[in-house]
């Protein structure tokens, strides 16, 4: 009876682990902005700071070409507060439309 009930257990758990991370694929977009990053250490500054905003679920930069690009959860955060945490950091961004 224990073991039966510790199987169903762990079914269970892994059915609602399943559907969570299903939910939070259909609440995730992604965005890329132009930033005007001068230097290195810029592009450290933003790695370090916009990562860690709530909501931000991987952040990717391109110093060369001055974009970054975030995918985040939008239930959690959107583009203009994402926008925002740029210029608090004294950044001026815009977004950029991905080529298909």
């Amino acid at each position: 009876m224990k073991v039966a009930q510790i199987i169903f257990a762990i079914v269970f758990l892994f059915g609602v682990n399943v559907v969570s991370a299903q939910e939070n694929k259909k609440n995730e977009e992604q965005v890329v902005f132009s930033v005007s990053m001068n230097c290195r250490s810029c592009e450290q500054k933003i790695k370090k700071n916009i990562a860690f905003e709530k909501g931000v679920k991987d952040l990717a930069t391109n110093f060369e070409k001055q974009l970054v690009t975030i995918k985040y959860q939008t239930n959690r955060t959107d583009k203009a507060k994402l926008k925002k945490a740029f210029e608090k950091l004294g950044f001026t961004c815009e977004e950029v439309q991905e080529e298909n």
